[in-house]
Protein backbone atom coordinates (compact mmCIF):
# COMPACT_ATOMS: atom_id res chain seq x y z
CA UNK A 1 0.00 0.00 0.00
CA UNK A 2 2.42 2.51 1.37
CA UNK A 3 4.45 1.84 -2.05
CA UNK A 4 1.78 2.48 -4.49
CA UNK A 5 1.26 6.03 -2.96
CA UNK A 6 4.56 6.71 -2.85
CA UNK A 7 5.27 6.17 -6.12
CA UNK A 8 2.32 9.14 -6.98
CA UNK A 9 3.46 11.17 -4.58
CA UNK A 10 7.15 11.30 -5.54
CA UNK A 11 5.52 12.08 -9.23
CA UNK A 12 3.67 14.44 -7.86
CA UNK A 13 6.49 16.15 -5.66
CA UNK A 14 8.78 15.99 -8.50
CA UNK A 15 6.42 18.00 -11.13
CA UNK A 16 5.48 20.27 -8.41
CA UNK A 17 9.04 21.22 -7.34
CA UNK A 18 9.65 21.48 -11.08
CA UNK A 19 7.06 23.85 -11.75
CA UNK A 20 7.95 26.08 -9.00
CA UNK A 21 11.45 26.56 -9.18
CA UNK A 22 10.83 27.64 -13.06
CA UNK A 23 8.32 29.90 -12.35
CA UNK A 24 11.01 32.65 -12.75
CA UNK A 25 11.32 31.85 -16.00
CA UNK A 26 8.41 30.33 -17.22
CA UNK A 27 5.86 32.42 -19.65
CA UNK A 28 3.22 33.40 -16.92
CA UNK A 29 0.64 33.42 -20.10
CA UNK A 30 -0.89 29.69 -21.17
CA UNK A 31 0.73 28.91 -24.31
CA UNK A 32 -1.44 26.26 -25.58
CA UNK A 33 -4.50 26.97 -27.66
CA UNK A 34 -7.91 25.03 -26.53
CA UNK A 35 -8.26 22.87 -29.56
CA UNK A 36 -4.69 21.09 -28.35
CA UNK A 37 -5.68 21.15 -24.77
CA UNK A 38 -8.88 19.35 -25.63
CA UNK A 39 -7.05 17.10 -27.76
CA UNK A 40 -4.53 15.81 -25.10
CA UNK A 41 -6.82 15.78 -22.07
CA UNK A 42 -10.08 14.67 -23.98
CA UNK A 43 -10.16 11.23 -24.52
CA UNK A 44 -11.66 7.92 -24.32
CA UNK A 45 -12.12 6.60 -21.08
CA UNK A 46 -9.69 3.84 -20.21
CA UNK A 47 -11.12 0.73 -19.62
CA UNK A 48 -8.76 -1.04 -17.16
CA UNK A 49 -6.84 0.68 -14.42
CA UNK A 50 -3.65 2.31 -15.17
CA UNK A 51 -0.58 3.21 -12.20
CA UNK A 52 -0.89 5.90 -10.39
CA UNK A 53 2.44 7.25 -11.17
CA UNK A 54 1.69 6.35 -14.46
CA UNK A 55 -1.76 8.79 -14.21
CA UNK A 56 0.13 11.93 -12.96
CA UNK A 57 2.89 11.63 -15.30
CA UNK A 58 0.78 11.87 -18.08
CA UNK A 59 -1.61 14.49 -16.63
CA UNK A 60 1.09 16.56 -16.50
CA UNK A 61 2.00 16.20 -20.01
CA UNK A 62 -1.31 16.96 -21.07
CA UNK A 63 -1.24 20.07 -19.22
CA UNK A 64 2.16 21.66 -20.11
CA UNK A 65 1.30 24.79 -21.99
CA UNK A 66 -2.56 25.45 -20.41
CA UNK A 67 -1.10 26.15 -16.55
CA UNK A 68 -1.36 29.80 -16.49
CA UNK A 69 1.48 31.26 -14.16
CA UNK A 70 -1.07 32.71 -11.03
CA UNK A 71 1.76 31.65 -8.74
CA UNK A 72 4.31 33.64 -10.53
CA UNK A 73 5.58 37.29 -9.16
CA UNK A 74 4.22 38.34 -12.42
CA UNK A 75 0.92 38.00 -12.56
CA UNK A 76 -1.15 41.07 -12.37
CA UNK A 77 -4.51 40.58 -14.01
CA UNK A 78 -6.75 39.96 -11.15
CA UNK A 79 -6.39 40.03 -7.78
CA UNK A 80 -5.07 36.66 -7.56
CA UNK A 81 -2.17 35.61 -4.88
CA UNK A 82 0.03 32.55 -4.87
CA UNK A 83 0.44 30.10 -2.36
CA UNK A 84 2.70 30.43 0.83
CA UNK A 85 5.05 27.70 1.39
CA UNK A 86 3.52 26.95 4.48
CA UNK A 87 -0.01 27.22 2.93
CA UNK A 88 1.21 24.97 0.17
CA UNK A 89 2.71 22.46 2.66
CA UNK A 90 -0.48 22.18 4.81
CA UNK A 91 -2.75 21.75 1.63
CA UNK A 92 -0.72 18.98 0.63
CA UNK A 93 -1.11 17.45 4.19
CA UNK A 94 -5.09 18.65 3.97
CA UNK A 95 -5.31 15.84 0.74
CA UNK A 96 -3.10 13.15 2.55
CA UNK A 97 -5.28 13.41 5.93
CA UNK A 98 -8.51 13.83 3.85
CA UNK A 99 -10.37 15.04 6.65
CA UNK A 100 -14.32 15.51 6.63
CA UNK A 101 -14.29 18.93 8.30
CA UNK A 102 -17.49 19.19 8.78
CA UNK A 103 -17.87 18.40 12.73
CA UNK A 104 -15.35 18.19 15.32
CA UNK A 105 -16.17 14.26 15.68
CA UNK A 106 -14.70 13.84 12.12
CA UNK A 107 -11.69 15.93 12.57
CA UNK A 108 -10.78 17.05 15.80
CA UNK A 109 -7.39 18.82 15.01
CA UNK A 110 -9.46 20.52 11.91
CA UNK A 111 -12.48 21.88 13.81
CA UNK A 112 -9.68 23.28 16.65
CA UNK A 113 -7.34 24.57 13.71
CA UNK A 114 -10.21 26.26 12.14
CA UNK A 115 -11.03 27.50 15.47
CA UNK A 116 -7.93 29.14 16.02
CA UNK A 117 -7.83 30.97 12.71
CA UNK A 118 -11.52 32.19 13.13
CA UNK A 119 -9.91 33.98 16.12
CA UNK A 120 -6.43 35.33 14.62
CA UNK A 121 -8.45 36.61 11.81
CA UNK A 122 -10.73 38.34 13.94
CA UNK A 123 -8.29 40.19 15.87
CA UNK A 124 -6.27 40.65 12.73
CA UNK A 125 -8.93 42.63 10.63
CA UNK A 126 -10.51 44.49 13.50
CA UNK A 127 -13.94 42.57 13.09
CA UNK A 128 -15.28 42.44 16.95
CA UNK A 129 -14.28 39.75 19.14
CA UNK A 130 -18.11 38.67 19.56
CA UNK A 131 -18.41 37.68 15.68
CA UNK A 132 -18.96 34.13 14.64
CA UNK A 133 -17.17 33.13 11.58
CA UNK A 134 -16.92 30.18 8.89
CA UNK A 135 -14.57 29.11 6.61
CA UNK A 136 -15.61 28.76 2.78
CA UNK A 137 -14.67 28.63 -0.67
CA UNK A 138 -14.27 32.06 -0.85
CA UNK A 139 -15.94 35.75 -1.23
CA UNK A 140 -18.29 34.14 -2.91
CA UNK A 141 -19.93 32.30 -0.36
CA UNK A 142 -18.62 34.88 2.15
CA UNK A 143 -21.02 36.93 1.35
CA UNK A 144 -23.33 34.00 0.61
CA UNK A 145 -23.54 33.17 4.19
CA UNK A 146 -23.28 36.41 5.65
CA UNK A 147 -26.52 37.62 3.36
CA UNK A 148 -28.23 34.11 5.10
CA UNK A 149 -27.51 35.49 8.70
CA UNK A 150 -29.04 38.79 7.22
CA UNK A 151 -31.46 37.36 5.87
CA UNK A 152 -32.60 35.54 9.03
CA UNK A 153 -32.33 38.71 11.54
CA UNK A 154 -34.19 41.44 9.31
CA UNK A 155 -36.86 38.89 8.54
CA UNK A 156 -37.16 37.31 12.30
CA UNK A 157 -37.18 41.20 13.12
CA UNK A 158 -40.46 41.28 11.14
CA UNK A 159 -42.19 38.23 12.86
CA UNK A 160 -41.20 36.19 9.50
CA UNK A 161 -38.97 32.67 10.33
CA UNK A 162 -37.49 32.26 6.83
CA UNK A 163 -35.77 29.17 7.38
CA UNK A 164 -38.89 27.03 8.23
CA UNK A 165 -41.74 29.21 5.97
CA UNK A 166 -38.78 30.25 3.27
CA UNK A 167 -39.29 33.88 1.32
CA UNK A 168 -42.68 33.14 -0.32
CA UNK A 169 -45.00 36.17 0.75
CA UNK A 170 -41.89 37.38 3.21
CA UNK A 171 -41.16 40.57 2.89
CA UNK A 172 -39.56 42.05 0.44
CA UNK A 173 -35.35 43.05 1.20
CA UNK A 174 -34.53 45.83 -0.20
CA UNK A 175 -30.16 46.37 -0.74
CA UNK A 176 -28.39 49.37 -1.55
CA UNK A 177 -25.26 49.72 -2.39
CA UNK A 178 -23.00 51.37 -4.80
CA UNK A 179 -22.83 50.87 -8.65
CA UNK A 180 -19.29 49.27 -8.56
CA UNK A 181 -19.95 46.42 -6.54
CA UNK A 182 -18.36 43.17 -7.56
CA UNK A 183 -20.15 40.73 -9.69
CA UNK A 184 -19.57 37.89 -6.81
CA UNK A 185 -22.24 39.84 -4.45
CA UNK A 186 -24.76 39.70 -7.04
CA UNK A 187 -24.78 36.02 -7.55
CA UNK A 188 -25.02 35.68 -3.96
CA UNK A 189 -27.71 37.49 -4.02
CA UNK A 190 -29.26 35.81 -7.18
CA UNK A 191 -28.58 32.04 -5.30
CA UNK A 192 -30.35 33.26 -1.99
CA UNK A 193 -33.99 34.09 -3.58
CA UNK A 194 -33.12 37.89 -2.49
CA UNK A 195 -33.62 39.18 -6.38
CA UNK A 196 -31.56 41.56 -8.74
CA UNK A 197 -34.32 43.35 -9.21
CA UNK A 198 -34.11 44.23 -5.35
CA UNK A 199 -31.40 46.27 -5.68
CA UNK A 200 -30.33 49.54 -5.61
CA UNK A 201 -27.26 50.73 -7.54
CA UNK A 202 -26.00 54.46 -6.15
CA UNK A 203 -23.27 56.30 -7.70
CA UNK A 204 -20.31 57.34 -6.01
CA UNK A 205 -18.44 60.42 -6.28
CA UNK A 206 -14.97 60.88 -8.01
CA UNK A 207 -12.85 58.85 -5.94
CA UNK A 208 -15.26 56.09 -6.26
CA UNK A 209 -16.81 56.30 -2.78
CA UNK A 210 -20.79 56.12 -1.95
CA UNK A 211 -21.75 59.91 -0.57
CA UNK A 212 -24.14 59.92 3.34
CA UNK A 213 -26.49 61.72 1.87
CA UNK A 214 -27.04 59.70 -1.30
CA UNK A 215 -27.25 56.58 0.77
CA UNK A 216 -29.81 58.28 3.25
CA UNK A 217 -31.86 59.64 0.69
CA UNK A 218 -32.46 55.54 -0.70
CA UNK A 219 -33.00 54.74 2.66
CA UNK A 220 -35.51 57.52 3.66
CA UNK A 221 -37.64 56.07 0.47
CA UNK A 222 -38.62 53.21 2.56
CA UNK A 223 -37.53 53.62 6.13
CA UNK A 224 -39.30 50.69 7.48
CA UNK A 225 -37.98 48.33 4.97
CA UNK A 226 -35.78 45.07 5.80
CA UNK A 227 -32.62 46.93 4.39
CA UNK A 228 -28.87 45.16 3.19
CA UNK A 229 -26.20 47.82 2.50
CA UNK A 230 -23.23 46.53 0.94
CA UNK A 231 -20.27 48.50 1.57
CA UNK A 232 -17.10 48.10 -0.18
CA UNK A 233 -13.32 47.67 1.34
CA UNK A 234 -11.48 47.95 -2.03
CA UNK A 235 -13.12 47.63 -5.22
CA UNK A 236 -11.59 46.01 -7.97
CA UNK A 237 -10.53 49.06 -10.70
CA UNK A 238 -9.02 51.46 -8.07
CA UNK A 239 -9.33 50.05 -5.05
CA UNK A 240 -11.92 52.37 -3.26
CA UNK A 241 -12.86 52.28 0.02
CA UNK A 242 -16.47 53.49 1.38
CA UNK A 243 -16.15 56.20 4.32
CA UNK A 244 -17.69 53.90 6.96
CA UNK A 245 -17.21 56.06 9.75
CA UNK A 246 -19.96 57.98 8.31
CA UNK A 247 -21.92 55.25 6.53
CA UNK A 248 -22.54 53.10 8.90
CA UNK A 249 -23.95 55.19 11.17
CA UNK A 250 -26.54 56.50 8.37
CA UNK A 251 -27.45 53.14 7.60
CA UNK A 252 -27.83 51.61 11.46
CA UNK A 253 -30.17 54.65 12.47
CA UNK A 254 -32.47 53.15 9.90
CA UNK A 255 -32.06 49.79 11.16
CA UNK A 256 -29.88 48.47 8.26
CA UNK A 257 -27.47 45.47 8.26
CA UNK A 258 -24.65 46.27 6.80
CA UNK A 259 -22.40 44.18 4.73
CA UNK A 260 -18.86 44.89 4.05
CA UNK A 261 -17.36 43.19 0.58
CA UNK A 262 -13.67 43.23 1.73
CA UNK A 263 -12.16 40.37 -0.76
CA UNK A 264 -8.65 41.83 -1.01
CA UNK A 265 -9.12 45.23 0.97
CA UNK A 266 -10.16 44.28 4.16
CA UNK A 267 -6.19 42.76 4.35
CA UNK A 268 -5.42 46.66 4.82
CA UNK A 269 -6.84 46.31 8.28
CA UNK A 270 -3.31 44.01 9.11
CA UNK A 271 -1.25 47.57 7.74
CA UNK A 272 -0.23 50.29 10.30
CA UNK A 273 0.29 52.55 6.66
CA UNK A 274 -3.12 51.56 5.88
CA UNK A 275 -5.72 50.84 8.49
CA UNK A 276 -6.91 54.00 8.05
CA UNK A 277 -8.78 53.27 4.94
CA UNK A 278 -11.12 51.14 7.49
CA UNK A 279 -12.18 53.41 10.22
CA UNK A 280 -15.18 52.78 11.38
CA UNK A 281 -15.56 49.46 9.63
CA UNK A 282 -15.94 47.53 12.54
CA UNK A 283 -19.53 48.72 13.18
CA UNK A 284 -20.96 46.93 10.37
CA UNK A 285 -22.76 43.80 10.86
CA UNK A 286 -20.91 41.22 8.54
CA UNK A 287 -18.08 41.27 6.61
CA UNK A 288 -16.89 38.77 3.79
CA UNK A 289 -12.95 38.55 2.67
CA UNK A 290 -10.87 36.14 0.80
CA UNK A 291 -7.46 33.71 1.72
CA UNK A 292 -7.06 32.91 -1.79
CA UNK A 293 -6.05 36.50 -2.73
CA UNK A 294 -3.77 38.80 0.13
CA UNK A 295 -2.92 36.12 2.33
CA UNK A 296 -2.13 33.84 -0.36
CA UNK A 297 -3.43 30.79 0.62
CA UNK A 298 -4.08 28.06 -2.33
CA UNK A 299 -7.45 27.74 -3.55
CA UNK A 300 -10.26 27.92 -1.92
CA UNK A 301 -10.29 30.16 0.80
CA UNK A 302 -12.61 32.41 1.89
CA UNK A 303 -14.00 33.94 5.63
CA UNK A 304 -16.91 35.24 6.77
CA UNK A 305 -18.11 37.29 9.50
CA UNK A 306 -21.42 37.49 11.27
CA UNK A 307 -21.63 39.43 14.48
CA UNK A 308 -24.93 38.43 14.92
CA UNK A 309 -23.91 34.98 15.87
CA UNK A 310 -27.68 33.92 16.29
CA UNK A 311 -28.35 34.91 13.27
CA UNK A 312 -25.61 32.90 11.46
CA UNK A 313 -25.99 29.89 13.39
CA UNK A 314 -29.92 29.66 13.07
CA UNK A 315 -29.29 30.03 9.10
CA UNK A 316 -26.82 27.26 8.84
CA UNK A 317 -26.88 24.66 11.83
CA UNK A 318 -28.85 21.16 11.05
CA UNK A 319 -29.01 18.09 13.76
CA UNK A 320 -29.04 14.44 12.57
CA UNK A 321 -28.99 11.42 15.11
CA UNK A 322 -26.48 10.04 13.48
CA UNK A 323 -23.96 12.34 13.62
CA UNK A 324 -21.63 13.21 17.13
CA UNK A 325 -21.99 16.59 17.90
CA UNK A 326 -19.92 17.82 20.84
CA UNK A 327 -21.30 20.16 23.82
CA UNK A 328 -18.16 21.94 23.70
CA UNK A 329 -16.29 21.64 20.77
CA UNK A 330 -16.88 24.06 17.46
CA UNK A 331 -19.25 21.58 14.93
CA UNK A 332 -18.20 23.53 11.69
CA UNK A 333 -21.65 22.66 9.64
CA UNK A 334 -23.32 25.21 12.24
CA UNK A 335 -21.66 28.05 10.71
CA UNK A 336 -20.91 26.82 6.63
CA UNK A 337 -23.31 26.09 3.87
CA UNK A 338 -21.43 22.94 3.01
CA UNK A 339 -21.94 19.47 5.13
CA UNK A 340 -19.10 17.68 4.03
CA UNK A 341 -15.80 20.34 3.36
CA UNK A 342 -12.38 20.07 3.13
CA UNK A 343 -10.40 20.53 6.13
CA UNK A 344 -9.18 24.07 4.59
CA UNK A 345 -8.10 25.61 8.28
CA UNK A 346 -5.08 24.12 7.84
CA UNK A 347 -3.62 26.21 4.79
CA UNK A 348 -4.69 28.96 7.04
CA UNK A 349 -3.59 27.95 9.69
CA UNK A 350 -0.08 27.35 8.32
CA UNK A 351 0.16 31.17 6.22
CA UNK A 352 -1.06 33.03 9.58
CA UNK A 353 2.26 31.07 12.01
CA UNK A 354 4.43 31.72 8.50
CA UNK A 355 3.83 35.26 8.58
CA UNK A 356 3.03 36.27 12.01
CA UNK A 357 1.54 39.84 12.12
CA UNK A 358 4.97 41.74 11.03
CA UNK A 359 5.27 39.24 7.91
CA UNK A 360 1.21 39.89 7.00
CA UNK A 361 1.85 43.71 7.45
CA UNK A 362 5.25 43.91 5.18
CA UNK A 363 3.25 41.57 2.82
CA UNK A 364 0.51 44.36 1.98
CA UNK A 365 2.73 46.99 1.85
CA UNK A 366 5.04 45.46 -0.40
CA UNK A 367 2.59 44.66 -3.05
CA UNK A 368 0.95 48.17 -2.47
CA UNK A 369 4.75 49.66 -3.38
CA UNK A 370 5.14 47.02 -6.32
CA UNK A 371 1.29 48.24 -7.97
CA UNK A 372 2.00 51.85 -7.69
CA UNK A 373 5.58 51.49 -9.32
CA UNK A 374 4.37 49.56 -12.30
CA UNK A 375 1.62 51.90 -12.79
CA UNK A 376 4.02 54.69 -12.51
CA UNK A 377 6.75 53.29 -14.37
CA UNK A 378 3.83 51.70 -17.58
CA UNK A 379 2.13 55.40 -17.37
CA UNK A 380 5.98 56.90 -17.91
CA UNK A 381 6.33 55.24 -21.64
CA UNK A 382 5.63 57.41 -24.31
CA UNK A 383 1.85 56.29 -26.08
CA UNK A 384 0.59 55.29 -22.23
CA UNK A 385 -1.35 57.28 -19.20
CA UNK A 386 -1.79 56.58 -15.71
CA UNK A 387 -5.73 56.47 -15.25
CA UNK A 388 -5.65 55.36 -11.58
CA UNK A 389 -2.81 55.60 -8.98
CA UNK A 390 -2.99 52.79 -6.63
CA UNK A 391 -3.53 54.15 -2.89
CA UNK A 392 -3.35 50.58 -2.30
CA UNK A 393 -2.30 47.27 -4.92
CA UNK A 394 -4.88 48.30 -7.87
CA UNK A 395 -3.96 50.64 -10.81
CA UNK A 396 -5.54 51.46 -14.22
CA UNK A 397 -3.33 52.59 -17.06
CA UNK A 398 -4.44 53.14 -20.59
CA UNK A 399 -2.79 53.18 -24.17
CA UNK A 400 -3.65 56.03 -26.66
CA UNK A 401 -5.11 55.25 -30.02
CA UNK A 402 -7.68 52.64 -28.23
CA UNK A 403 -4.27 50.09 -28.52
CA UNK A 404 -5.32 48.87 -24.50
CA UNK A 405 -6.44 45.46 -25.73
CA UNK A 406 -4.15 44.88 -28.04
CA UNK A 407 -0.87 45.81 -26.17
CA UNK A 408 -2.79 43.85 -23.35
CA UNK A 409 -2.50 40.95 -25.55
CA UNK A 410 0.99 41.62 -27.02
CA UNK A 411 2.46 41.21 -23.83
CA UNK A 412 0.41 38.32 -22.52
CA UNK A 413 2.24 36.76 -25.61
CA UNK A 414 4.93 37.04 -24.70
CA UNK A 415 4.99 35.65 -21.35
CA UNK A 416 6.70 38.00 -19.67
CA UNK A 417 3.96 39.52 -17.42
CA UNK A 418 -0.28 38.64 -17.23
CA UNK A 419 -2.29 41.78 -17.75
CA UNK A 420 -6.20 42.09 -17.91
CA UNK A 421 -8.27 45.35 -19.13
CA UNK A 422 -11.19 46.24 -17.69
CA UNK A 423 -14.46 49.09 -18.87
CA UNK A 424 -13.77 52.18 -15.94
CA UNK A 425 -16.40 55.07 -16.57
CA UNK A 426 -16.53 54.19 -20.40
CA UNK A 427 -12.91 53.75 -20.69
CA UNK A 428 -10.92 50.34 -21.71
CA UNK A 429 -8.01 50.12 -19.05
CA UNK A 430 -5.47 47.71 -18.43
CA UNK A 431 -5.63 46.57 -14.99
CA UNK A 432 -2.71 46.34 -12.54
CA UNK A 433 -3.33 44.12 -9.37
CA UNK A 434 -0.30 42.92 -7.17
CA UNK A 435 -1.41 40.27 -4.47
CA UNK A 436 1.19 38.05 -4.46
CA UNK A 437 4.01 37.49 -1.60
CA UNK A 438 6.39 36.65 -4.68
CA UNK A 439 6.66 39.95 -6.73
CA UNK A 440 9.97 41.45 -6.59
CA UNK A 441 11.39 44.68 -7.61
CA UNK A 442 12.74 42.73 -10.74
CA UNK A 443 9.07 41.54 -10.93
CA UNK A 444 8.16 45.04 -11.80
CA UNK A 445 11.11 45.89 -13.69
CA UNK A 446 10.14 42.76 -16.14
CA UNK A 447 6.89 44.08 -16.40
CA UNK A 448 7.57 47.29 -17.29
CA UNK A 449 9.88 46.49 -20.03
CA UNK A 450 7.44 43.90 -21.56
CA UNK A 451 4.72 46.90 -21.94
CA UNK A 452 7.49 49.04 -23.55
CA UNK A 453 8.63 46.51 -26.04
CA UNK A 454 4.46 45.87 -26.83
CA UNK A 455 4.35 49.58 -27.48
CA UNK A 456 7.71 49.33 -30.06
CA UNK A 457 6.31 46.35 -31.52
Amino acid sequence: MDDCFSRALDQATYHARRHLAALDESPVAPMTDLASMRARLIKPLNEGPIPADQVIGELVADSSGGIVGCASGRFFAWVVGGALPAALAADWLTSAWDQNAGIYASGPAAAVAEEACGEWLKDLLNVPVEASFALVTGCQMAHATCLTAARNHLLRERGWDPEERGLFGAPRIRILTSTERHGTFLRAVRLLGLGKGNIVGIPVDANGMLRAEDLESELQREPTAPTIVLLQAGDLNIGAYDPFATLIPVAKRFGAWVHVDGAFGLWAACSPRFRNLLEGASGADSWATDGHKWLNVPYDSGYAFVRDRAAHMASMSHRESYLIHDSEARDQMDWNPEWSRRARGFATYAALRQLGRQGIASLIERCCDHARAIVEGIGALPGAEVVWTPQINQGLVAFSNNRTDEIIARVNRSGEAFFGGTEWRGRRCMRVSVCNWMTSDSDVKRAVEAVRSALRD
